[in-house]
């Protein structure tokens, strides 16, 4: 997202809440052609001094990152609304969930994909769990996780309200998904994960345009 060379850095930050707050909205309610297995993973952060949480989930075939969120604690409720979206949105295409070790994960799967559950409607799913050692998850949602280190770095922490950072790391998700091309895949995630969105060169703004058709009341339909 390109800015006037005059424009203050309070009123930068402000555009970043503002624009990914809203095309989040939209980017939140659409399905995901994904791959069979799904990473799962936390970062630690900090704001205004205490220990919050950075949760998301990657489509390892397509390497879109499905789902995501701030959080203040890694408690079961907040990891089965994330996991819970990232089920909505792959339409029953997962048959493996990749996690570490945290205790939490088993419940948080029997709730949101049906794991160990044979009277419920969804396929039974495997839970991959990868026991981190001292170089930490090594695995495709660690190399995400060090790309948005690299982004987010220079925050030194997050200093403001937790609107505004769950703001600023739904526009990392954006930014990942829509608008840096991976390097690996050589492409755009969102170019495997959702074929049929056709956006122009100007994504950021394409995506604001979308974002607009949403809150005038109509709902964006892919093509």
């Amino acid at each position: 997202m390109f800015a006037p060379k005059n424009a203050h850095y309070s009123s930068i930050y402000r555009w970043i809440v503002k624009y990914a707050d809203m095309i989040g909205k939209v980017t939140d309610k659409l399905p995901v052609t994904a791959g069979v297995e799904l990473m799962s993973d936390e970062m630690e952060y900090k704001r205004l001094g205490r220990q919050n949480w950075f949760v998301d989930t990657l489509d390892t075939t397509t390497r879109f990152m499905v789902s995501s969120g701030f959080i203040q604690s890694r408690t079961n409720e907040e990891l089965i609304r994330i996991l819970r979206s990232a089920r909505r949105k792959t339409n029953g295409s997962i048959k493996v969930v990749t996690t570490d070790a945290l205790q939490g994960y088993p419940e948080v799967l029997r709730k949101t994909f049906g794991l160990h559950n044979s009277y419920t409607q969804n396929p039974r799913i495997i839970h991959n769990v990868v026991k981190a050692d001292v170089r930490g998850f090594n695995h495709k949602i660690e190399r995400l996780h060090n790309t948005i280190r690299d982004r987010t770095k220079i925050m030194r922490g997050f200093h403001g309200s937790l609107e505004s950072a769950k703001a600023i790391m739904k526009g990392m998700e954006i930014y990942y998904n829509y608008i840096r091309k991976h390097q690996e895949i050589d492409c755009y995630p969102y170019e495997l994960a959702i074929p049929k969105l056709e956006l122009g060169k100007n994504r950021w703004l394409e995506l604001i345009k979308m974002s607009k058709i949403h809150i005038n009341g109509n709902h964006y339909k892919l093509p």
